[in-house]
């Protein structure tokens, strides 16, 4: 069986960035529960950035504490992830918010339906959420 390998930063921000996975976002309740969803996000050099609904339970838990922690993995054998530990920032400008919208629905539903995501998810009511990474861990060839 092979060793482990330990993602270096660059090659940790290449795995964020290949196809469509999704991020499993790890946030806690006004009860201290913990509350995971997958997000759809990009990259902006280091931070993830990604949109939710202002009365979403994850707008509430973010609004009370900004620390998330995030997962992304690769089903697939020999498998790998990245978990990114780090603190998220909430905007609400409509211009930022539609430019980041039809990225992300560029990369998840392909550059013909990216103006059709941004225009869906760009709108009022929806907050730009960006993380910015505090801890990344990677790990592959996890069953090599």
């Amino acid at each position: 069986m092979g060793a482990v390998e330990h993602m270096t930063s660059e090659q940790a921000r290449a795995f964020l960035r290949v196809g469509t996975r999704t991020a499993k976002l790890a946030t806690t309740t006004r009860d201290g529960q913990p509350h995971v969803v997958p997000v759809w996000f990009v990259l902006d050099g280091t931070a993830l950035v990604f949109t939710i609904h202002e009365t979403s339970v994850k707008a509430r838990a973010l609004r009370r504490d900004p620390r998330v922690s995030l997962c992304v993995d690769d089903e697939t054998p020999p498998y790998a992830f990245v978990t990114v530990q780090g603190v998220a920032s909430l905007d609400t400008d409509l211009a930022a918010l539609r430019r980041w919208a039809t990225a992300i629905g560029e990369r998840y539903m392909g550059a013909d339906r990216g103006e059709e995501f941004g225009a869906r998810n760009g709108v009022p009511g929806e907050l730009l959420v960006r993380v910015t990474p505090t801890k990344v861990l990677g790990r592959d060839g996890m069953a090599a």
